[in-house]
């Protein structure tokens, strides 16, 4: 297996895993795992987030993040907010705050099981590995960075 897939498959499956991670862990509350990142973005925030700051954040499109709230609102997740959505600061409930620090507690539990073996040193360089990495796709995506040079940046 070349790098290329061996790195695509593992960020896939790690994806894959986490999210069914996350749906079981909303689905007593009805609602979709994908919720689960947004509070724990909101609950982690030093400064209060709006709904265009927090696709920002998750990387997800501001339509998903609408449908969401919508959700997080009606089950009294997140505070009710004015007509507009996209400027007004998202605040968690009480139950909210509560169910953010629980899915937190249970991602960095699944976390810590599934990095069994990895010794602190070997987990900094992988996070800046992945930070690296994400950093140069952004900037190969946003043309800072051309593929048709045809030289390797390794």
């Amino acid at each position: 297996m070349d790098r290329f897939e061996r790195f695509t498959l593992s960020i896939f499956s790690i994806t894959r895993y986490w999210n069914k991670i996350a749906t079981e862990e909303m689905r007593p509350y009805g609602m979709r795992g994908s919720y689960a990142l947004y509070l724990v973005t909101l609950v982690d925030a030093t400064e209060k987030l709006t709904a265009a700051r927090l696709a920002e954040l998750v990387q997800r499109d501001k339509a998903d993040v609408s449908r969401a709230l919508d959700v997080l609102q009606k089950k009294g997740i997140v505070e009710p907010y004015g007509k507009s959505r996209y400027r007004a600061p998202i605040c968690l409930t009480e139950e909210g705050r509560t169910l953010a620090r629980q899915v937190k507690r249970k991602a960095a539990r699944a976390l810590e099981i599934a990095g069994a073996g990895l010794t602190e040193e070997m987990r900094q360089d992988m996070y800046q590995a992945l930070d690296i990495i994400s950093q140069n796709m952004e900037e190969i995506c946003e043309g800072k960075i051309p593929l048709e040079s045809g030289e390797s940046r390794e």
